[in-house]
Order: structure tokens, then sequence, then C-alpha cells
């Protein structure tokens, strides 16, 4: 038999020690993880795509289930009807395009922006005013926006940290 993937399941918040432990087996692996900008410094930085969920890729009948079923912090295999669900390659490479390209897009709060899109200023003095993203700033997760006053006639740019904007 050869290698298939398998989507493996983990207890709340414990996909970490799940995936150290199946790389610690020499397991290959896929744990789709995704930038994101918490409001509190202190929080993590980096969340899991699929909360719960990771993929390993083994042959089955060498490994055995028990490994998967008794691992620590591991719900098992996702199964049907008590058969291991196969995810297709495919779809594992088209994960981990997209996961790839939100996180050189700067993390999800910059996931699909470009110039010129129109967002919200979710927090500081201009909350709740409409912008217009200019860009994002080299440095530590900075954007400019244009933010536009008195009708269309003047547009002042504001650098501000990535977490205070939301896309309209």
């Amino acid at each position: 038999m050869s290698k298939n993937w398998y989507a493996m399941r983990s207890k709340p918040r414990r996909e970490d020690s799940v995936w150290t432990q199946m790389l610690s087996h020499g397991f290959e692996t896929y744990y789709p993880r995704i930038r994101v900008h918490p409001v509190n410094p202190r929080s993590k930085k980096i969340k899991a795509y699929f909360p719960g969920y990771l993929f390993v890729r083994v042959d089955l009948e060498e490994t055995g289930l028990n490994i998967f079923r008794w691992m620590p912090h591991s719900v098992g295999l996702v199964s049907f009807d008590n058969q291991p669900a196969v995810v297709p390659d495919h779809l594992i490479h088209t994960l981990q395009k997209r996961v790839g390209e939100i996180n050189e897009a700067g993390g999800e709060l910059f996931d699909g922006l470009e110039p010129g899109d129109r967002v919200r200023i979710a927090e500081g003095p201009f909350k709740g005013y409409e912008a217009i993203f200019d860009g994002r700033l080299p440095g530590k997760e900075r954007v400019r926006v244009l933010l536009e006053l008195l009708g269309n006639e003047r547009a002042v740019t504001l650098e501000l940290d990535a977490g205070q904007i939301k896309k309209s």
C-alpha cells in the first residue's frame, strides 16, 4: 500500500502538541497555520488555519491506527464508518498554496486587501471612519490608509497598526 494523507483531530488548542509528537515519530505532516494580528501583544501571533485539525501522510498498513488513537491530546484520524478518510493530494497542495498566499500577504488581516480597497478603522481615535487602504509598511505590521475628510476635497494619510483596520 502507498502513503496517503489523512486528517488528524486534536483536542482543543492542542494542535501544537500533536504536531510535535507526529514529527517525533518521523511522520510527514502538514499543520496549516496563519499569522494573526491580535490586539493583545502577548497573544499568539500564529494560529491554526483549521483549529483542531492537522494532516499526516502515512501508510496505515505499516503504521496501524492505534498510534493515532492513543497519541496524547489527539482524538484520532477523521473516519467514516470506522474507515479513515483519505485526503486527496491535490487538496493538500491547494491548502499549502492558499495558506502561503495569506502569510505572504501579511496574515489574515491583509488577505485580499489591495491598494484602493475600502477599510473601516476599528480602533483608536479614528474608530468608525472609513478609509482607503494604501499599502503595508515595512516593520512591525503597520499600514498606510487615506482618510477622506470634508467630502472628497482632502485625504489625510494615516499610519496605523494593522490590527486597527477591518476590510469593509
